[in-house]
C-alpha cells in the first residue's frame, strides 16, 4: 500500500489531498498519514500543506524497485526486489530464499557488513555509495557450465557502463576494471545435484560513488570507483537497471538458445588481459604465461613459458601482472 501511495504522489505534479488518496486506495486518511511518514523515513521529501494536501518534492538515492522500475525493461530479472538498508551479505540472503523464490528475484542492500568476494575475500561495502546486489537464477543447463554465468555478468556490467558513457575493461573472469583498477567484482555460487542445478546466485558489487577516503590505503593501487574515474556521482538507479536489462538479455540467449557468443565477444573485445604477460595463481602454485585469447566456451587460452598452450577454467585461481600488480 505504501508503494501505491508513492505512485500516486509521483503521478501528481501538484498537491493531492489525503482524502483523495484515501478514496482512491480505499483506506482511511489516518492510514495515508502513516504511509506518508514511512516514506519520509525512507528519505522522500514530501510537503504537507493544510487544505491542499501532499506533494512529492524529491526522491532519495535508494535502490528500491519503485525507484529503478522506470529504467527497467526486463521480463523477470529484477521484477521482484528484496531491498535492505543493511545486510550481512546479499549472496547469503539470496541462497537462504532461492529454493522458494522465482527466477530473477533480486536482493539489494545499501550496505553489506560481511560482503563476499571470490576465494573467501571480503568485499568493501560502504553505505549508500556502492551497488550491492544478488540475482537468483534457475538455469536449465548442466552444473559444469555454471562458470560461464560469471562471464554473462561481466559482459552485462560492461555494456551497462557503456550505456552511461563509461569505458571499462574485463579482467577475466569476474572483475571490471578502469585504468587498471578494479571497480566491480562478481561472485557466482551454485546449489546443484549431480546433473541438475537447483539455483545459481550471482552477486555483483560495484564501487559506484566511493570517495578516495572510502578505499583503504592498502587497496588504493588496486581499486577505484566510477565517481573517481568519471569526476562526478553516477546514477546508481539507472546503472543497476541497465545491468539487469543486459543480464536478462544475455542470460536468455545462453539458457534458452545455448548461445554464449555475444557475451564471449564482449569479454574478448573488452579484455584487460589478452596479450599480456601474466601470473596464474592457484593456491601456492604460481605459473607465468601470456594470455592469448578467450575461447568459445569462455576459457582463457594461455601460452606457457615452454611454448605450450593451455586452457584455464575460471574457478579457484587468480590472475596478476608479472610484477604482482593488479591488472
Amino acid at each position: 500500500m505504501k508503494e501505491k501511495v508513492l505512485e500516486i504522489l509521483k503521478q501528481n505534479n501538484d498537491h493531492i489531498s489525503g482524502e483523495n488518496i484515501s478514496k482512491e486506495l480505499g483506506v482511511s486518511r489516518t492510514a495515508i498519514w502513516k504511509y506518508i511518514n514511512a516514506l519520509r523515513e525512507e528519505g522522500y521529501e514530501i510537503e504537507s500543506i493544510t487544505r491542499r494536501g501532499y506533494k512529492l518534492l524529491s526522491t532519495p538515492d535508494i535502490l528500491t524497485y519503485e525507484e529503478i522500475k522506470e529504467y527497467l525493461n526486463t521480463e523477470f530479472i529484477g521484477r521482484k526486489i528484496y531491498y535492505f538498508d543493511t545486510l550481512e551479505s546479499t549472496n547469503n540472503y539470496a541462497k537462504e530464499i532461492a529454493i522458494e523464490e522465482a527466477e530473477g528475484t533480486t536482493i539489494v542492500a545499501e550496505e553489506q557488513t560481511k560482503g563476499k568476494g571470490r576465494l573467501g575475500r571480503t568485499w568493501l561495502s560502504p553505505k549508500g555509495k556502492g551497488i550491492y546486489f544478488s540475482v537468483i537464477l534457475k538455469p536449465k543447463f548442466s552444473p559444469m557450465e555454471v562458470a560461464k554465468v560469471t562471464l554473462l555478468g561481466a559482459a552485462a556490467v560492461n555494456r551497462a557502463l557503456d550505456d552511461l558513457g563509461i569505458k571499462s575493461s574485463i579482467k577475466w573472469p569476474n572483475d571490471i576494471v578502469i585504468g587498471g583498477r578494479k571497480v566491480c567484482g562478481i561472485l557466482t555460487e551454485m546449489s546443484s545435484e549431480l546433473s541438475m542445478i537447483n539455483y545459481v546466485v550471482m552477486g555483483i558489487g560495484i564501487n559506484a560513488n566511493f570517495d578516495q577516503a572510502d578505499i583503504p590505503l592498502e587497496l588504493q593501487d588496486k581499486a577505484t570507483s566510477l565517481k573517481l574515474k568519471n569526476g562526478k556521482n553516477i546514477n546508481r538507479r539507472e546503472l543497476l537497471a541497465a545491468i539487469l536489462n543486459h543480464l536478462e538479455d544475455l542470460y536468455l540467449k545462453f539458457n534458452i538458445d545455448k548461445d554464449l557468443s555475444e557475451a564471449i565477444k564482449v569479454c574478448r573485445d573488452k579484455s584487460a588481459v589478452i596479450g599480456k604477460d601474466i601470473k596464474i595463481i592457484y593456491g601456492k602454485e604460481v605459473r607465468r604465461a601470456k594470455a592469448i585469447n578467450i575461447d568459445d566456451q569462455g576459457q582463457l587460452i594461455v601460452q606457457m613459458e615452454d611454448g605450450s598452450r593451455e586452457k584455464i577454467i575460471s574457478g579457484e585461481i587468480s590472475i596478476r601482472n608479472v610484477d604482482d600488480s593488479y591488472i
